[in-house]
């Protein structure tokens, strides 16, 4: 069994590397090609730097992709993970103290081994692009925040979790996905005031004559702009995005500000409208319905499971406790997800497409969006030439030269005053294949 479960952690992560090396052959032959409709905003020499970063950025995740499955297969199969085991249990008989130590431990050392490939990713590729705008000591700072926050919730979550499996043998997946779920949207609820802002500053949108377009676009949709913020993200990287968080009240649009110095009115407006698309179609909300359905289906997957005496079997050892079984089963869930992987992305790049109709039908300017798009992707040094088979594995958003054909098809029946945007002909109302 040990062997079977070991060939196919190796042929997922062969197929990791070679839709990897897919994504390289591809951007290295095609990344300095400007694509068409894209001449106004993008110079020769932009995608020459487009491609330097992609492909720098991608060895940089296929080594610490590298690095982190031969560490994860020696520990499960090398006799690392019996001797965690083997230690805690020395140190405490209490079942749910052996399980905060042993997932605090793993959390750790995955943490201070993770360290080399960030710093290198913050202060040598983003500072050789002109992206990074943090300091070491802001660094720093970001990663002892964080993991004081992640190790609070850790402790939470595990003591709990553990407390209910004693609790209730028999019925402890339904309570522990009940207690994940609360606490997931406790979380979401209070992190725009808890969280979020020890790392950053929100203000209202700023920009002299924005705060009036905005409020007539969000008129139409009768939503209040309070929700709409302005993030300092500028002081960590020059990086741009655009992102709702929160949930009911607490919702709100956030804006870079690197965002709002790149762009024009009409082009944040366009960026804005985006967001309240997926607001006003209740993305959010069905994405968490699916996750938390998903994340019963694995509770309950994990119950049956861990009740199998072969379980501690699989990577060839025996008598494992009920934490360290819990590991193995966290290893083979994670090969079981890797074939839906495009499976949700295909669902994410849907919401964005149904986004980019619902901007279109408000704004009534489909261009703009267009070309904040093809801004975005200037500015971020974006692939714009992925591989299709990778985009459509692992791209949770269509690529933008997709995108901005299909914003773009939008524009000109608009034009042409033959349809509507919400009455798209037939061949409209799915992405574009991009080629």
């Amino acid at each position: 069994m040990s062997v079977l479960l070991f060939g196919l952690f190796i042929a997922v992560a062969a197929s990791t590397c070679w839709l990897c090396h897919l994504n390289r052959r591809h951007v290295t032959q095609h990344g300095g090609t400007i694509p068409e409709g894209f001449e106004s905003f993008i110079t020769p020499e932009t995608v020459a730097r487009s491609r330097a970063y992609t492909l720098d950025c991608n060895r940089l995740d296929l080594v610490r992709s590298l690095f982190n499955n031969t560490l994860l297969v020696l520990f499960l199969f090398s006799g690392l993970l019996p001797l965690f085991d083997r230690l805690i249990q020395g140190v405490t008989d209490s079942f749910i103290t052996r399980g905060i130590l042993l997932f605090l431990l793993l959390s750790w050392i995955r943490t201070i081994l993770d360290i080399p490939f960030s710093l290198y990713g913050t202060f040598v590729i983003e500072e050789r692009y002109g992206f990074n705008n943090a300091t070491m000591r802001l660094w720093f700072s970001d990663l002892l925040k964080s993991q004081a926050i992640g190790t609070s919730m850790l402790v939470l979550t595990v003591a709990v979790c553990f407390w209910l499996v004693q609790l209730s043998p028999m019925r402890w997946w339904l309570w522990v996905w009940a207690f994940l779920t609360l606490l997931s949207l406790f979380v979401m609820q209070i992190s725009p005031h808890v969280i979020e802002p020890l790392f950053n500053k929100f203000v209202p949108v700023t920009i002299d004559g924005l705060q009036e377009e905005i409020e007539a676009v969000m008129a139409k949709e009768e939503l209040t702009v309070s929700h709409v913020m302005q993030k300092d993200s500028s002081k960590r990287s020059r990086h741009s995005d655009a992102c709702i968080t929160g949930l009911g009240k607490e919702k709100r649009i956030v804006l870079y500000d690197t965002l709002l110095q790149q762009m024009t009115h009409d082009e944040i407006v366009a960026v804005l409208a985006h967001e309240i698309g997926h607001w006003k179609q209740h993305h959010m909300l069905k994405r968490l319905f699916m996750i938390h359905m998903l994340m019963l289906a694995g509770c309950w997957f994990s119950f049956l499971l861990l009740q199998w005496p072969g379980l501690s079997g699989v990577i060839g050892f025996e008598n494992l406790s009920f934490s360290a079984r819990l590991v193995i089963l966290g290893f083979i869930i994670l090969l079981i997800k890797f074939p839906f992987t495009p499976l949700w992305a295909w669902l994410c790049r849907r919401d964005e497409h149904a986004a980019d109709r619902y901007a279109c039908k408000i704004t009534g300017n489909p261009e703009s969006l267009a070309s904040a798009l093809i801004k975005h992707s200037a500015e971020n040094l974006s692939n714009i030439h992925p591989h299709p088979l990778y985009a459509r594995f692992y791209f949770s958003h269509p690529p933008v030269v997709e995108r901005v054909r299909y914003l773009r098809e939008l524009s000109y029946i608009e034009g042409l005053n033959m349809y509507s945007i919400t009455n798209a002909p037939r061949h409209l109302a799915k992405p574009a294949t991009y080629d």
